[in-house]
């Protein structure tokens, strides 16, 4: 059995503990046998190819990613207990009221903190993947939210556990903190370093999730940082142009086999058996993100006829329904500013829709009136 990292004895508050310390990447004694995962490679990055073609053939990539990153930011969130939903979501952006606004704002921490990385990576004098840009979009990510007196945006400086009440009794014990700034300086030298480019980008990408999560090294937010390293690795790494899949759907729906892989390396070295689940997830994303994209353009195309039918779509309509999938909640006022327009236009205009049947009043009041596009919504909630 392979031996991935180990055990050395901590002590916190006068009580000692195994402490778990991997080994560097990439796993050796023995080393992956790459041609195990080359079928499942092969159908994953096929799936990525697909959605990136089937993205390029959409009206607008702008309103793709618009509701891909939020599903995105949505799954990753739920997976650490948040109940925030995409109506939350759209109706805080909207500027409305929403019950559960402290998991809202978890979830746009995630979305803040995600740009951050993806414009550092973008801009050729931006931060490359490194400790540095993952401590930047950890203090991002727990600003103001559960979690934010543990040192956000620091590497911890006190051990962590994963389950039970104390390090005696946890299911794991993360390295002690003062090994995580090698165990993290050794990680980032993978990501980066040509030796390792025999390793298929999607593997690479397993092995990096996995490690992370395994050396823990925030008091809070790991798992987080975690699954938004495989969003950023994906564009790095040159297997989607745009974040256009939410793997963190797939996980959150296997998310007790989720935890249960990424156990297996750290208990019994299998490091193979996360690997084909890590790459079955990314096909199966990718596919149902291609579904998705088709649902909505072919829902945004039968909406779009009934402009076209309609003797009473203006310019005004038309241009308020192609700002829809980016405004999927709104009241006139809003409208008003999107179209820079009078207030009567923009009132007409949305009157025009709730006729066609496109766009639903959900308040029942006679002002102050909230505007849906439920079907795009639902479609996304799927």
């Amino acid at each position: 059995m392979r031996q991935t990292g180990t055990y050395i004895t901590s002590t916190t508050l006068g009580e000692s503990f195994q402490a778990f310390v991997p080994k560097p990447l990439p796993p050796e004694s023995p080393a992956l046998n790459l041609a195990l995962f080359e079928a499942k490679n092969k159908a994953a990055e096929l799936a990525l190819a697909r959605l990136t073609g089937v993205a390029g053939l959409a009206p607008s990539v702008d309103w793709l990613l618009y509701s891909a990153i939020r599903k995105e930011a949505l799954m990753t969130s739920q997976i650490e207990g948040t109940q925030a939903t995409l109506v939350d979501l759209f109706d805080d952006e909207a500027g409305f009221d929403v019950s559960n606004s402290d998991d809202v704002e978890e979830v746009t921490n995630y979305l803040q903190a995600f740009r951050l990385v993806q414009n550092n990576l973008r801009d050729p004098n931006g931060l490359p993947i490194s400790v540095r840009l993952l401590c930047n979009a950890h203090d991002l990510l727990m600003n103001g939210v559960r979690g934010s007196s543990k040192q956000p945006g620091l590497l911890r400086q006190s051990q962590n556990w994963i389950g039970g009440s104390r390090p005696g009794n946890a299911v794991f014990v993360p390295p002690p903190a003062d090994q995580v700034p090698q165990l993290l300086s050794n990680l980032e030298q993978f990501i980066h370093d040509e030796k390792h480019a025999k390793f298929p980008p999607l593997v690479k990408i397993a092995l990096v999730h996995a490690q992370v999560e395994t050396i823990h090294p925030f008091l809070d937010g790991n798992g987080r940082i975690g699954r938004l390293l495989i969003a950023a690795l994906l564009e790095h790494w040159q297997l989607l142009p745009e974040p256009l899949m939410y793997l963190s759907g797939y996980l959150k729906q296997h998310q007790s086999l989720y935890y249960q892989r990424l156990s297996a390396i750290r208990m019994q070295g299998d490091w193979e058996g996360w690997i084909e689940f890590f790459l079955e997830g990314v096909e199966s994303a990718a596919m149902q993100a291609e579904q998705g994209i088709v649902a909505v353009a072919s829902l945004i195309a039968t909406d779009r006829r009934k402009l076209l039918e309609s003797s009473r779509a203006t310019p005004a309509v038309y241009r308020l329904f192609e700002s829809l999938p980016m405004m999927p909640r709104f009241n006139v006022e809003q409208v008003k500013q999107k179209l820079d327009t009078s207030f009567p236009t923009a009132n007409a205009a949305v009157s025009v829709l709730e006729a066609l049947g496109v766009v639903v009043e959900v308040t029942g009041q006679k002002k102050n009136r909230t505007y849906s596009y439920r079907s795009y919504i639902d479609l996304l909630s799927k």
